[in-house]
């Protein structure tokens, strides 16, 4: 199955070095959640202009709800013509309070954005649909305190094939994360392969580690921010909600 690592792997990340300035910093949630959106519907907007279709990879976790939010009123895009996929999956029911799809129906396709068209992760999408709308045009994440981004999990076996691997999504056992339920994620080759990278991260807890990643600890997060393949933005405010 494609899910499974293959023996080819992508080339490896620059080790972690930024500079603070890099990190775009809102005094509030809401602050953030404008940004965010506006730059993600300029994203879309260009992509839609030069090729007539879009991508968009959506997240889960609490950082991103308002910006959906937002992109959910914005009526001056076709969002017919907008794929939205998932950085990453719980293997759960569809209408299970943990599953980012439910997250993405209930508060990114209503409104305006109701016309996109969304890819589920789970189940696992056929390799050729995936492909099909990569490069993605924008990539929106989030972090945990771990330093995890989509289901890319410090403490799993196996995250060294999600972060070296060239197959675009792999499975993810149980017993990591919250809830601690298997999941499917993209890999980080996928994530890179992208035309921009829009990371949110909201406390002070989280922007230590963005810290940590950034003078050098190997962290999931430190190799999408490292890396010179995908442009990123990072979005930081002290409201950790």
């Amino acid at each position: 199955m494609f899910a499974k690592s293959r023996a080819r792997r992508a080339p490896e990340t620059r080790p972690a070095r930024y500079e603070a300035g890099m990190i775009e910093t809102f005094t509030n949630g809401d602050a953030l959640a404008d940004a965010a959106a506006d730059a993600i519907i300029g994203r879309l907007t260009e992509a839609l202009g030069a090729q007539g279709r879009a991508s968009l990879v959506a997240t889960g976790g609490r950082s991103p709800g308002p910006v959906y939010d937002r992109l959910s009123r914005a009526d001056a895009i076709d969002w017919t013509r907008v794929i939205v996929t998932l950085s990453d999956e719980r293997c759960v029911a569809p209408d299970d309070a943990a599953s980012n799809a439910r997250l993405v129906r209930e508060r990114l396709l209503t409104g305006a954005a109701g016309k996109a068209h969304l890819l589920p992760l789970w189940p696992a999408p056929a390799a050729e649909a995936l492909a099909a709308i990569q490069p993605f045009d924008a990539v929106m994440l989030g972090m945990g305190e771990d330093g995890h981004v989509a289901s890319l999990i410090p403490g799993d076996p196996g995250l060294s094939a999600g972060l070296t691997s060239i197959d675009p999504i792999r499975s993810v056992p149980e017993g990591l994360g919250k809830p601690p339920v298997a999941r499917m994620t993209l890999t980080l080759s996928a994530l890179l392969n992208s035309r921009a990278i829009f990371l949110l991260v909201a406390g002070e807890a989280k922007r230590d580690v963005i810290g940590r990643a950034m003078a050098g600890e190997d962290l999931p997060v430190g190799r999408l921010i490292s890396q010179s393949k995908a442009p990123i933005r990072i979005f930081w405010t002290p409201d950790g909600g």
